[in-house]
Protein backbone atom coordinates (compact mmCIF):
# COMPACT_ATOMS: atom_id res chain seq x y z
CA UNK A 1 0.00 0.00 0.00
CA UNK A 2 1.82 3.47 -0.66
CA UNK A 3 2.05 6.19 1.65
CA UNK A 4 3.61 9.48 1.58
CA UNK A 5 5.61 10.00 -0.28
CA UNK A 6 4.40 8.56 -3.31
CA UNK A 7 0.85 9.49 -2.28
CA UNK A 8 -0.22 12.92 -2.25
CA UNK A 9 -3.73 13.62 -2.08
CA UNK A 10 -3.23 17.41 -2.73
CA UNK A 11 -1.83 16.45 -7.01
CA UNK A 12 -5.61 16.60 -7.69
CA UNK A 13 -6.61 20.02 -5.64
CA UNK A 14 -4.17 22.18 -7.06
CA UNK A 15 -5.66 23.56 -10.03
CA UNK A 16 -9.87 24.52 -10.38
CA UNK A 17 -9.84 22.54 -13.30
CA UNK A 18 -8.24 18.83 -11.45
CA UNK A 19 -10.55 19.53 -8.45
CA UNK A 20 -13.36 19.53 -11.03
CA UNK A 21 -12.43 16.89 -12.48
CA UNK A 22 -12.46 14.34 -9.67
CA UNK A 23 -15.72 16.37 -8.32
CA UNK A 24 -17.71 13.75 -6.53
CA UNK A 25 -21.03 15.84 -6.18
CA UNK A 26 -22.52 18.00 -8.63
CA UNK A 27 -25.31 20.97 -8.23
CA UNK A 28 -27.60 20.68 -11.19
CA UNK A 29 -30.53 22.91 -11.87
CA UNK A 30 -33.00 20.06 -13.08
CA UNK A 31 -32.56 18.95 -9.13
CA UNK A 32 -33.88 22.22 -7.35
CA UNK A 33 -37.34 23.28 -6.61
CA UNK A 34 -38.23 26.49 -6.40
CA UNK A 35 -41.12 27.43 -3.43
CA UNK A 36 -43.33 30.28 -4.72
CA UNK A 37 -46.12 32.06 -2.25
CA UNK A 38 -49.42 33.05 -4.19
CA UNK A 39 -51.80 35.58 -2.54
CA UNK A 40 -55.37 36.98 -3.72
CA UNK A 41 -55.68 40.19 -6.05
CA UNK A 42 -53.86 42.01 -9.01
CA UNK A 43 -50.46 43.88 -9.02
CA UNK A 44 -49.25 42.36 -6.21
CA UNK A 45 -45.61 41.59 -5.86
CA UNK A 46 -44.88 41.92 -2.16
CA UNK A 47 -41.45 41.48 -1.10
CA UNK A 48 -40.94 39.71 2.46
CA UNK A 49 -38.09 41.04 4.75
CA UNK A 50 -37.46 37.68 6.58
CA UNK A 51 -36.57 36.10 3.26
CA UNK A 52 -34.86 38.60 0.94
CA UNK A 53 -35.48 37.87 -2.77
CA UNK A 54 -38.73 36.30 -1.55
CA UNK A 55 -42.52 37.72 -2.43
CA UNK A 56 -45.97 36.93 -2.40
CA UNK A 57 -47.15 37.51 -5.20
CA UNK A 58 -50.84 37.27 -7.38
CA UNK A 59 -51.58 35.48 -9.91
CA UNK A 60 -50.82 37.55 -12.85
CA UNK A 61 -47.26 38.89 -11.23
CA UNK A 62 -46.63 35.03 -10.18
CA UNK A 63 -46.74 33.99 -13.80
CA UNK A 64 -44.19 36.72 -14.49
CA UNK A 65 -42.14 35.56 -12.04
CA UNK A 66 -42.35 31.72 -13.04
CA UNK A 67 -41.37 32.81 -16.91
CA UNK A 68 -38.23 34.55 -15.85
CA UNK A 69 -37.42 31.47 -13.82
CA UNK A 70 -37.96 28.89 -16.78
CA UNK A 71 -36.22 32.13 -18.89
CA UNK A 72 -32.71 30.61 -16.89
CA UNK A 73 -33.88 27.11 -17.02
CA UNK A 74 -35.40 26.17 -13.59
CA UNK A 75 -38.40 23.78 -14.43
CA UNK A 76 -40.02 23.12 -11.37
CA UNK A 77 -41.84 25.02 -8.78
CA UNK A 78 -43.88 24.26 -5.12
CA UNK A 79 -46.62 26.57 -4.38
CA UNK A 80 -47.85 28.24 -1.49
CA UNK A 81 -51.26 30.03 -1.07
CA UNK A 82 -52.70 32.68 1.24
CA UNK A 83 -56.15 32.99 1.08
CA UNK A 84 -58.48 35.97 0.99
CA UNK A 85 -60.05 34.26 4.17
CA UNK A 86 -59.47 31.64 6.99
CA UNK A 87 -62.17 29.81 8.76
CA UNK A 88 -61.67 26.90 11.14
CA UNK A 89 -62.15 24.29 8.92
CA UNK A 90 -59.71 25.77 6.09
CA UNK A 91 -62.39 25.60 3.13
CA UNK A 92 -59.91 27.96 1.10
CA UNK A 93 -57.60 24.99 0.90
CA UNK A 94 -59.71 22.52 -0.97
CA UNK A 95 -61.95 25.68 -2.96
CA UNK A 96 -62.34 24.98 -6.38
CA UNK A 97 -62.06 28.73 -6.87
CA UNK A 98 -58.72 28.69 -4.32
CA UNK A 99 -56.04 30.74 -4.63
CA UNK A 100 -53.79 27.72 -5.06
CA UNK A 101 -55.97 27.07 -7.77
CA UNK A 102 -56.47 29.54 -9.69
CA UNK A 103 -52.70 29.94 -9.98
CA UNK A 104 -52.51 26.24 -10.64
CA UNK A 105 -55.00 26.90 -13.78
CA UNK A 106 -53.08 29.90 -15.03
CA UNK A 107 -49.42 28.45 -15.09
CA UNK A 108 -50.40 25.31 -16.29
CA UNK A 109 -52.21 27.00 -19.50
CA UNK A 110 -49.15 29.46 -19.96
CA UNK A 111 -46.20 26.95 -18.90
CA UNK A 112 -47.50 23.12 -20.09
CA UNK A 113 -43.77 22.47 -19.21
CA UNK A 114 -43.72 23.56 -16.32
CA UNK A 115 -43.56 20.83 -13.13
CA UNK A 116 -45.88 22.28 -10.85
CA UNK A 117 -45.86 20.59 -7.24
CA UNK A 118 -48.69 22.34 -4.42
CA UNK A 119 -48.28 21.96 -0.62
CA UNK A 120 -51.05 20.10 0.87
CA UNK A 121 -51.47 21.66 4.15
CA UNK A 122 -54.44 23.58 5.97
CA UNK A 123 -52.44 25.88 8.29
CA UNK A 124 -52.78 28.52 5.65
CA UNK A 125 -56.18 28.02 5.70
CA UNK A 126 -57.15 27.71 9.45
CA UNK A 127 -57.84 30.65 11.17
CA UNK A 128 -56.05 29.06 14.26
CA UNK A 129 -53.08 28.54 12.65
CA UNK A 130 -52.80 24.52 12.61
CA UNK A 131 -52.14 21.61 10.04
CA UNK A 132 -55.86 20.64 10.65
CA UNK A 133 -59.20 20.62 12.15
CA UNK A 134 -58.90 21.41 16.24
CA UNK A 135 -61.13 19.47 18.47
CA UNK A 136 -61.15 19.43 22.20
CA UNK A 137 -57.86 22.15 21.83
CA UNK A 138 -55.87 19.61 20.24
CA UNK A 139 -55.41 18.79 15.95
CA UNK A 140 -58.05 15.76 15.22
CA UNK A 141 -56.21 13.75 13.15
CA UNK A 142 -58.82 11.62 11.40
CA UNK A 143 -61.24 14.39 10.83
CA UNK A 144 -58.17 16.25 9.18
CA UNK A 145 -57.40 13.06 6.46
CA UNK A 146 -61.10 13.71 4.57
CA UNK A 147 -60.24 18.01 4.08
CA UNK A 148 -56.16 16.99 3.24
CA UNK A 149 -57.81 14.03 0.29
CA UNK A 150 -60.27 16.53 -0.97
CA UNK A 151 -57.36 19.64 -1.26
CA UNK A 152 -55.28 17.19 -3.09
CA UNK A 153 -57.80 16.01 -5.09
CA UNK A 154 -58.97 19.68 -5.94
CA UNK A 155 -55.39 20.78 -6.81
CA UNK A 156 -54.54 17.83 -9.69
CA UNK A 157 -58.10 18.67 -11.73
CA UNK A 158 -56.59 22.41 -11.59
CA UNK A 159 -53.29 20.84 -13.13
CA UNK A 160 -50.54 20.28 -10.15
CA UNK A 161 -48.32 17.43 -11.22
CA UNK A 162 -47.49 16.43 -7.85
CA UNK A 163 -48.76 16.96 -4.69
CA UNK A 164 -46.79 17.30 -1.28
CA UNK A 165 -48.96 16.78 2.09
CA UNK A 166 -46.67 18.77 4.70
CA UNK A 167 -48.99 18.05 7.73
CA UNK A 168 -47.62 14.89 9.54
CA UNK A 169 -51.14 13.82 10.22
CA UNK A 170 -50.96 9.64 10.71
CA UNK A 171 -51.87 8.04 7.18
CA UNK A 172 -52.64 10.87 5.02
CA UNK A 173 -50.30 9.53 2.00
CA UNK A 174 -53.16 6.32 2.41
CA UNK A 175 -56.21 8.45 2.42
CA UNK A 176 -54.67 11.12 -0.57
CA UNK A 177 -53.75 8.37 -2.73
CA UNK A 178 -57.01 6.77 -2.42
CA UNK A 179 -58.65 9.88 -3.26
CA UNK A 180 -56.87 10.72 -6.00
CA UNK A 181 -57.04 6.98 -7.41
CA UNK A 182 -61.12 7.22 -6.67
CA UNK A 183 -61.62 10.91 -9.22
CA UNK A 184 -59.16 9.25 -12.00
CA UNK A 185 -56.41 11.33 -10.76
CA UNK A 186 -53.85 7.83 -10.01
CA UNK A 187 -50.90 9.68 -12.13
CA UNK A 188 -50.91 12.43 -9.93
CA UNK A 189 -47.73 11.57 -7.66
CA UNK A 190 -47.34 11.87 -4.07
CA UNK A 191 -43.97 13.50 -2.59
CA UNK A 192 -44.34 13.41 1.12
CA UNK A 193 -43.32 15.45 3.77
CA UNK A 194 -42.23 11.94 5.44
CA UNK A 195 -39.79 13.09 8.00
CA UNK A 196 -40.76 16.48 9.16
CA UNK A 197 -39.19 17.44 12.72
CA UNK A 198 -40.75 20.53 14.82
CA UNK A 199 -37.68 23.02 13.75
CA UNK A 200 -36.85 26.40 14.71
CA UNK A 201 -35.87 26.76 11.44
CA UNK A 202 -39.13 27.50 9.70
CA UNK A 203 -39.91 30.83 11.22
CA UNK A 204 -39.17 33.67 8.18
CA UNK A 205 -41.65 30.56 6.19
CA UNK A 206 -44.79 31.35 8.36
CA UNK A 207 -44.26 35.20 7.66
CA UNK A 208 -44.37 34.48 4.44
CA UNK A 209 -47.11 32.13 4.29
CA UNK A 210 -48.97 33.94 7.35
CA UNK A 211 -49.38 30.54 9.18
CA UNK A 212 -48.29 30.76 12.70
CA UNK A 213 -50.49 28.74 15.20
CA UNK A 214 -52.72 31.19 16.82
CA UNK A 215 -51.73 28.95 20.11
CA UNK A 216 -49.45 26.17 21.29
CA UNK A 217 -47.20 24.54 18.86
CA UNK A 218 -47.01 21.56 16.10
CA UNK A 219 -44.91 19.47 18.21
CA UNK A 220 -47.95 17.23 18.78
CA UNK A 221 -47.49 15.91 15.21
CA UNK A 222 -44.34 17.55 13.91
CA UNK A 223 -41.59 15.04 14.37
CA UNK A 224 -39.09 15.44 17.55
CA UNK A 225 -35.58 16.78 16.06
CA UNK A 226 -34.03 14.02 18.64
CA UNK A 227 -35.08 11.29 16.76
CA UNK A 228 -33.90 9.72 13.81
CA UNK A 229 -35.09 5.77 14.00
CA UNK A 230 -38.79 7.57 13.80
CA UNK A 231 -38.31 9.03 10.62
CA UNK A 232 -37.44 5.66 9.11
CA UNK A 233 -40.49 4.00 10.43
CA UNK A 234 -42.24 7.37 9.35
CA UNK A 235 -41.27 7.46 5.86
CA UNK A 236 -41.46 3.49 5.67
CA UNK A 237 -45.14 3.58 6.58
CA UNK A 238 -45.11 6.40 3.85
CA UNK A 239 -43.67 4.27 1.42
CA UNK A 240 -46.29 1.57 1.96
CA UNK A 241 -49.36 3.49 1.62
CA UNK A 242 -48.16 5.32 -1.94
CA UNK A 243 -45.53 7.94 -1.47
CA UNK A 244 -43.80 7.83 -5.13
CA UNK A 245 -41.11 10.29 -3.53
CA UNK A 246 -40.63 11.27 0.49
CA UNK A 247 -38.73 14.34 1.96
CA UNK A 248 -36.97 15.28 4.86
CA UNK A 249 -36.89 18.60 6.31
CA UNK A 250 -35.68 21.18 7.42
CA UNK A 251 -32.43 19.70 5.02
CA UNK A 252 -29.17 20.98 6.80
CA UNK A 253 -29.56 20.24 10.42
CA UNK A 254 -31.04 16.66 9.24
CA UNK A 255 -28.09 15.82 6.96
CA UNK A 256 -27.94 12.44 8.71
CA UNK A 257 -31.54 11.50 8.69
CA UNK A 258 -31.05 12.13 4.95
CA UNK A 259 -28.36 9.66 4.93
CA UNK A 260 -29.98 7.24 6.85
CA UNK A 261 -32.96 7.45 4.29
CA UNK A 262 -31.14 7.08 1.27
CA UNK A 263 -28.93 3.77 3.02
CA UNK A 264 -32.48 2.74 3.65
CA UNK A 265 -34.75 3.21 0.61
CA UNK A 266 -34.74 3.09 -2.64
CA UNK A 267 -37.44 5.52 -4.16
CA UNK A 268 -36.41 9.33 -4.82
CA UNK A 269 -36.07 11.39 -1.91
CA UNK A 270 -36.52 15.09 -1.55
CA UNK A 271 -35.24 17.92 0.90
CA UNK A 272 -35.96 21.04 2.06
CA UNK A 273 -33.95 23.65 2.56
CA UNK A 274 -35.43 25.81 4.75
CA UNK A 275 -36.17 29.58 5.51
CA UNK A 276 -34.35 29.84 8.68
CA UNK A 277 -31.45 28.18 6.86
CA UNK A 278 -31.43 30.70 3.90
CA UNK A 279 -32.21 33.59 5.90
CA UNK A 280 -29.58 32.84 8.14
CA UNK A 281 -26.81 32.93 5.39
CA UNK A 282 -28.53 35.65 4.09
CA UNK A 283 -28.19 37.89 7.44
CA UNK A 284 -24.40 36.90 7.88
CA UNK A 285 -23.59 38.00 4.10
CA UNK A 286 -25.64 41.56 4.63
CA UNK A 287 -23.52 42.26 7.40
CA UNK A 288 -20.56 41.03 5.60
CA UNK A 289 -19.75 38.24 7.81
CA UNK A 290 -19.50 35.22 4.82
CA UNK A 291 -19.87 35.26 1.52
CA UNK A 292 -23.41 34.02 0.58
CA UNK A 293 -22.75 32.13 -2.97
CA UNK A 294 -19.56 30.23 -1.26
CA UNK A 295 -21.99 29.31 1.50
CA UNK A 296 -25.00 28.61 -0.34
CA UNK A 297 -23.43 26.74 -2.97
CA UNK A 298 -21.45 24.26 0.04
CA UNK A 299 -24.94 24.46 1.75
CA UNK A 300 -26.52 22.66 -1.21
CA UNK A 301 -23.60 20.98 -2.20
CA UNK A 302 -23.69 19.40 1.14
CA UNK A 303 -28.10 18.48 0.93
CA UNK A 304 -27.05 16.52 -2.09
CA UNK A 305 -23.73 14.72 -0.70
CA UNK A 306 -26.21 13.61 2.08
CA UNK A 307 -28.36 11.30 -0.37
CA UNK A 308 -31.23 13.73 -2.14
CA UNK A 309 -32.25 13.39 -5.57
CA UNK A 310 -34.14 16.86 -5.19
CA UNK A 311 -34.06 20.12 -3.05
CA UNK A 312 -36.38 22.62 -2.42
CA UNK A 313 -34.45 25.59 -1.78
CA UNK A 314 -35.50 29.22 -1.68
CA UNK A 315 -31.87 30.04 -3.53
CA UNK A 316 -33.07 28.36 -6.98
CA UNK A 317 -33.44 31.44 -8.69
CA UNK A 318 -30.09 32.28 -8.01
CA UNK A 319 -28.53 29.15 -8.29
CA UNK A 320 -29.70 29.40 -11.79
CA UNK A 321 -27.35 31.95 -12.60
CA UNK A 322 -24.60 30.96 -10.43
CA UNK A 323 -24.49 27.65 -12.31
Amino acid sequence: MSTFPATRLRRLRRTGALRGLVRETRLDLADFVLPLFVCPGDGIDRPLEGLPGIAQRSVDELALEVGECMSLGISSVLLFGIPEEKDEEASGAYDDDGIVQRALQSLREEFPGLVLLTDVCLCEYTSHGHCGVIRDGEVSNDETLELLGRTAVSHAEAGADAVCPSDMMDGRVGTIRSALDDTGHEQTAIVAYSAKYASAFYGPFREAAESTPAFGDRRGYQMDPANVREALREVELDIQEGADVVMVKPALPCLDVIRAVRERFDLPIAAYNVSGEYAMVKASAARGWLDERQAALESLTAIKRAGADFVVSYWTKELARWL
